[in-house]
């Protein structure tokens, strides 16, 4: 019996997100295992063929159409040029099934090649696409008089709720979905009829690990603040409007704190003007952003939008306690005083003050960021992927084929 063929077409790989951050290591999980696996995906160069073994890679460039979603986020309308080359791909690779991660140009391919290559479809839910494009609209409420500002809100509204209902009939179309947490599960597979599998994250404990820090444990001191980390996008759907807010409320207690905000994105002028005392890095990756990380106190991550939170995870592996909201992905994994805590907008910043008046729980939280890191894996989380995939492949191929790619096998 032969493993299954997967073909894999990710929203995003290269940029700054947890969608390319997923996405990157399954690529290295497939290439670790010697699992034969296609990825399909958008990049910046010209189109690009790799053979590892049997790790192949079709990697596709956007066009001067494509319209910017995120600084480092665009879809480009004119895509579909490329079909003619995924489907020679597809038909060289002879997968046995696709898997999309969203209604991007990627994911609508990956939706009409299953249909016309009569082929399963999985599909993982990374992004609350409907909680962003109303949060987008947020603008249109500033700009409405006082009075009529419920126009505004029923607008964002509406946006929200067709964005869902459009996005639940795109995912239907897969026959198994994955989502990040159980309350993300449970809304696709009420929306869509589909049975729906936990797709979590894992983390690399050795690149994210106390080890790297750098910075002394001097005594804490307006000279020697307080580090609260974030680490991300830098756009509304962030909620990193709430730092100021924070910020102003810690220095009125009288503890010192600065912040340090790894990343970009629109908000970021906005966040240069109002927090008095900040170290923006821009976005940082490998042993810079180790460091970072390892060099935080408090990691705060004010999000109501985000899925998962890969950097939560990331956070934790470095000993650093997290403060969250209790909406998303980020409450699933945060354990309410002893690896951080969660806390609403109004009182986020008195969660974080009463975590750093009490330095000695402080470090205890520290320790048990640590240890529930280190029991959270990236091979973990994509053999239950495969567990999934098998029962799939077994209604489309039938469990008698001797050449069934995957009804009694394990994925590797």
């Amino acid at each position: 019996m032969r493993l299954p063929r997967v073909a894999y077409f990710p929203d995003s790989f290269h940029e700054v997100n947890g969608v390319a951050h997923t996405s990157r290591n399954f690529v290295a999980y497939a290439e670790r295992h010697e699992l034969p696996f296609l990825c399909v995906r958008a990049g910046t160069r010209e189109t690009l063929v790799l053979d590892h073994g049997n790790l192949r890679t079709l990697e596709l460039p956007r066009s001067v159409a494509s319209v910017g979603v995120e600084k480092d986020l665009s879809f480009d309308p004119v895509f579909w040029r490329h079909a003619e080359l995924i489907e020679d791909e597809l038909h060289r690779f002879k997968p046995d099934l696709l898997h999309m991660t969203g209604p991007s140009e990627l994911g609508i391919f990956a939706a009409y090649f299953a249909w016309k290559l009569k082929l399963p479809l999985a599909a993982s839910w990374h992004t609350n696409v409907h909680e962003y494009a109303a949060r987008r609209l947020n603008w249109l409420t500033t700009l409405l008089p006082g009075e009529f500002g419920f126009a505004g809100e029923a607008i964002q509204t509406g946006v929200q709720s067709g964005a869902l209902e459009a996005t639940m009939r795109f995912y239907a179309l897969a026959k198994v979905l994955f989502a990040p947490n159980q309350q993300l599960c449970d809304m696709l597979a009420a929306g869509t009829g589909r049975e729906c599998h936990l797709m979590q994250r894992g983390v690399d404990t050795t690149l994210f690990s106390p080890w790297h820090r750098t910075r002394d444990r001097a005594p804490i001191s307006p000279e020697n603040p307080y580090i609260l980390g974030f680490v991300g996008r830098l756009s509304i759907e962030k909620n990193v409007a709430l730092l100021p807010k924070i910020e102003r409320e810690l220095t009125a207690a009288g503890i010192p704190a600065k912040f340090l905000i790894v990343g970009h994105g629109s908000e970021e002028e906005l966040l240069r003007k109002e927090l008095r005392n900040a170290e923006f890095t821009g976005v940082l990756r490998g042993a810079a952003l180790s460091r970072a990380y390892a060099n935080m106190d408090l990691f705060v991550f004010p999000s109501h939008t985000d899925t998962f939170g890969n950097v939560i995870l990331e956070a934790l592996a470095s000993g650093v306690p997290a403060v969250v909201t209790p909406h998303g992905g980020p409450r699933f994994i945060v354990r309410e005083g002893e690896t951080g805590a969660i806390a609403d907008d109004v009182d986020f910043a008195g969660a974080i003050a009463d975590i750093l008046r009490d330095p000695a729980h402080l470090e205890t939280m520290r320790t048990d960021a640590r240890e529930y890191a280190l029991t959270c894996s990236w091979d973990a989380v994509f053999d239950r992927i495969y567990a999934a995939y098998r029962p799939l492949l077994c209604e489309t191929y039938g469990a008698g084929e001797s050449s069934s790619p995957g009804c009694r096998i394990s994925p590797r």
